[in-house]
């Protein structure tokens, strides 16, 4: 213990005579001759400066890479939250656009109904293995009753068999109870499209003797007066003629892909 208090008190007083060098050799005039005295000083400190000039350097340093670390850090933050807002910004304009088209496209075909419609949105959908419904956001206060026809802007959509004074639940064109009156638009043959389930439809009561092809048109035949006749319905993708029997087996992919659906028109006409 005493000779660490002894070489502690040597070294704080070698400290503070190097000290004291130094800063009497940082005060000699520059515009002079240095004495004797002078030269002394500055050939005993010229060792010790140079690695307390380093060192002081690269302290000096050290804390200027780590404030510029600091600011390097806070502007990627705020770049990260800038590109963020913008990617925002993009997705909602894209989605603007898209909605925007899919509107244009609506009104196209609300321009083409000669009827009054009225526009909702899909709120809603129960695509169980029993039902094929839609929800939308009008009911009985903006003037809708069942069995009012539902269309969108590829064509028949289905019909309103539940009304509620904001909601509506709408049968698909696909449920196995949906049945609309068609008509083959080439050949003019008749029948009843009925859903099948899986996304297709049927057109029964066909006969044999009809012309029906693949690739073939069926639009709404307006017999019934709830959908107006020419609405288009689907395409045929499969024709089956058997043996027996006098009607035909004929599959139609609907126009319309009720997967995908958010607006729909529906035809304020008819209904109970």
């Amino acid at each position: 213990m005493d000779n660490l208090k002894k070489y502690g008190l040597i070294a704080v007083i070698c400290f503070a005579l190097l000290t004291a060098l130094i800063l009497f050799s940082l005060n000699i005039p520059r515009n002079r001759e240095a004495n004797v005295l002078e030269r002394c000083v500055l050939t005993l400190v010229s060792p010790v400066m140079w690695p307390v000039t380093a060192m002081g350097r690269f302290c000096s340093d050290g804390w200027n890479d780590y404030v510029n670390l600091v600011d390097v850090q806070q502007e990627n933050q705020r770049l990260i939250s800038q590109i963020k807002e913008l990617n925002t910004h993009i997705v909602l304009q894209n989605e603007a656009v898209l909605e925007n088209r899919r509107l244009a496209r609506l009104l196209a075909m609300k321009e083409a109904l000669q009827a009054p419609t009225l526009t909702a949105s899909v709120v809603g959908e129960d695509l169980s293995t029993w039902f094929r419904t839609l929800i939308i956001d009008r009911g009985s206060n903006s003037g809708l009753r069942e069995g009012m026809a539902v269309v969108a802007a590829d064509g028949v959509v289905g019909q309103i068999i539940k009304v509620a004074p904001e909601s509506s639940r709408v049968l698909l064109l696909t449920d196995h109870s949906s049945g609309i009156a068609a008509t083959i638009q080439r050949s003019r043959a008749r029948g009843v499209v009925k859903g099948k389930g899986e996304g297709l439809c049927t057109l029964e009561f066909t006969t044999r003797e009809e012309d029906v092809k693949v690739g073939d048109q069926v639009v709404a035949s307006g017999i019934g007066g709830v959908f107006m006749k020419g609405l288009p319905i689907g395409e045929v993708t499969m024709v089956k003629r058997g043996e027996y029997g006098i009607f035909q087996t004929v599959t139609i992919r609907p126009a319309v892909n009720s997967d995908h659906l958010e607006e729909v028109l529906v035809i304020q006409r008819g209904g109970l």
